[in-house]
């Protein structure tokens, strides 16, 4: 039992668990026993922090079913680990050097020490951010559902949000707020922040610190910092301006809005892709350009270390490093005059490589089962469930029962990761001694 499969059969685990949960009576509204299905389907979407349903949240299920929602969509974003590793702190036992280790490669640690800090680090920034989320949306929330039914629909959609999940319990998701100010800002800010990862926060909270006490030494940041913050930043900027500039003269989307509200449409529309399902436009209506750029989000990704799935920024920046070297003629990868190690650069090739290769197979399976289905239809739906993104064109509740099998394979593999997963099967590499001769070949 390596510390992959541990990790693996973990979010298994959780999801069996949530499965029967969900299929139990008092979950759905009406009272009757789920569909075991859509229990799991449900389950594994909220586990592995996608947002995909193939039902109405807010009608479907009671309030204990949404309650197991959420809770299991919390469990998700912090990942099975570390939720484990929080419980054998509760309880008062010591790490051993299995545990460390396994934090270590849940979270992509460079090291193993300060482990059971890391972890508190991880829980009190979550409950920070989600609690703020809640009081930011009770004024958007509780002048029209009431004190009650209000305070859940923050709780809800600030966990939700936090998460990168973007199951909401409306039934148009969050169009019904697209031109507030406040839902907008709330939300939007918990994505980034929940999907840039606790290592980007940490150093930023440090280096805050030491400015607002006027330190003589600051906090130096980690070339972590620099890549993620970075890429997110040109990355939510290029989104911005693809959606206003493609979606500006579609009246289904953007059109009929006002400059304001478009603005607030097209910062929402690149933000969101950043694997959180929520949405404040039909996707279905988006053009084919806006559709393809929402796929080319959504596979990107948020940043490794936060709640977020898809390729991830830094493996995005790794390879455009190479590339970059390979037209100047160099013969290594510098970011930010810093060297990049082989083993990452074969790391993310890997990463590249799978993902590419679920995303296809995927595509090519839900293809021959529901050949009725438009091809960008299929891609866009299964790039949202591979990146753990949520977003749909409509079809998730009326494609066939196999699938969506596929599409909770697929969401699984997303959340555990390819490289993960492909190591839980295959086992620990084992290290050799043999060194094989070089030899040239043609690429490219």
């Amino acid at each position: 039992m390596t510390v992959s499969r541990t990790i693996c059969l973990g979010f298994l685990a959780v999801i069996t668990v949530g499965t029967i949960l969900l299929m139990l009576p008092f979950s759905t509204s009406s009272g009757n026993w789920n569909d075991p299905i859509v229990a799991l389907f449900t389950s594994t979407s909220a586990v592995c922090v996608t947002g995909l349903s193939v039902v109405d949240p807010g009608t479907y299920f009671s309030f204990w079913g949404q309650f197991f929602m959420a809770l299991l969509v919390q469990i998700g974003g912090l990942g099975y680990m570390t939720t484990t590793t929080f419980l054998i702190l509760l309880i008062g036992r010591k790490f051993d050097l299995r545990d460390k280790i396994a934090i270590q490669q849940a979270l992509d640690r460079p090291g193993m020490s300060g482990s059971a800090q890391v972890i508190r680090s991880i829980i009190a920034t979550t409950l920070i951010f989600e609690i703020t989320g809640v009081f930011l949306l009770l004024p958007a929330f509780v002048p029209e559902y009431g004190w009650n039914q209000g305070l859940w629909l923050a709780i809800f959609h600030s966990i939700n949000g936090w998460n990168n999940a973007g199951f909401s319990l409306f039934k148009d998701n969050l169009i019904g707020y697209q031109s507030s100010f406040l839902v907008v800002f709330t939300i939007t800010t918990l994505i980034i922040f929940g999907g840039i990862g606790y290592q980007v926060i940490l150093e930023m909270y440090l280096w805050l610190r030491d400015r607002i006490l006027k330190k003589i030494t600051y906090q130096v940041f980690s070339l972590d910092f620099k890549v993620a913050t970075s890429t997110t930043l040109l990355l939510l900027f290029i989104g911005t301006i693809a959606f206003l500039s493609i979606e500006l003269r579609n009246p289904e989307t953007f059109g009929a809005m006002s400059w304001r509200d478009q603005l607030l449409l097209a910062w929402f529309q690149s933000v969101t892709p950043r694997t959180a399902g929520f949405n404040t436009i039909d996707i279905g209506k988006m053009t084919t350009a806006g559709l393809f750029i929402t796929i080319a989000l959504m596979f990107i990704g948020a940043s490794p270390g936060g709640t977020g799935g898809g390729m991830k920024t830094t493996t995005l920046r790794v390879l455009a490093s190479c590339t970059q070297s390979i037209l100047q003629g160099k013969e290594e990868v510098l970011l930010y005059e810093r060297k990049i190690a082989i083993n990452l650069i074969l790391k993310a090739v890997g990463v590249l490589v799978g993902s590419i290769a679920t995303v296809i197979l995927s595509t090519i399976l839900i293809a021959l089962t529901d050949p009725e289905l438009d091809f960008i239809q299929i891609l866009f739906e299964v790039v949202s469930a591979f990146a753990t993104v949520g977003l749909s064109t409509g079809i998730t509740g009326t494609v066939s029962i196999a699938a969506k099998l596929i599409l909770i394979i697929t969401m699984y593999i997303g959340r555990v990761g390819v490289l993960l997963l492909m190591s839980a099967i295959l086992g620990d590499p084992r290290p050799t001694r043999i060194r094989y001769p070089e030899e040239n070949l043609l690429v490219g």
